[in-house]
């Protein structure tokens, strides 16, 4: 159980690195935005601010981790706990409702209306809160959507 200053500690931690990571992601969006353009240096750029971002985006997992009381062993490190429901918006403005399935086992539990906690997806917003705009890679780059709400399981 955490004191009411460790909270205070964390939390002030996870705004702090919150702010960090979209100055690190705007900055890896400005290298990606002249990807034609590409020289040693840029790439060399990119990989590093790729890096960090990664680095703030474990830290952030790790504070949500401890402000929300751990995790099951089933559970994936640094995500969203099994049983997180998500409200999120695409940047087409539709609205997707999503409910956190560990994978135990072999065979996953997985529809459209569920999101695996190790995705990229579920691992860029934990740490988030409602009115974040969350960045996460896929296979055909970068893509946004908004947290509208999270419900934590009991």
């Amino acid at each position: 159980m955490l004191t009411p200053d460790e909270l205070a500690l964390l939390e002030a931690e996870l705004d702090k690195l919150k702010r960090r990571r979209e100055r690190v992601a705007a900055d890896l969006d400005s290298i990606r935005d002249t990807a034609g353009d590409l020289v040693d240096a840029d790439a060399a750029d990119q990989i590093g601010l790729a890096d960090e971002l990664t680095a703030i985006d474990d830290r952030i997992a790790e504070i949500n981790w401890h402000l929300h009381g751990g995790r099951p062993e089933s559970e994936v490190p640094g995500a969203l706990p099994d049983g997180t429901e998500v409200t999120l918006r695409f940047p087409d403005q539709e609205l997707v409702h999503l409910r956190v399935v560990a994978i135990v086992g072999d065979v996953p539990v997985v529809d459209e209306h569920t999101l695996a906690p190790d995705s990229p997806m579920g691992l860029a917003l934990a740490g988030h809160r409602p009115g974040d705009v969350v960045t996460f890679e896929t296979p055909q780059g970068p893509q946004q959507v908004e947290l509208v709400a999270i419900r934590y399981p009991d």
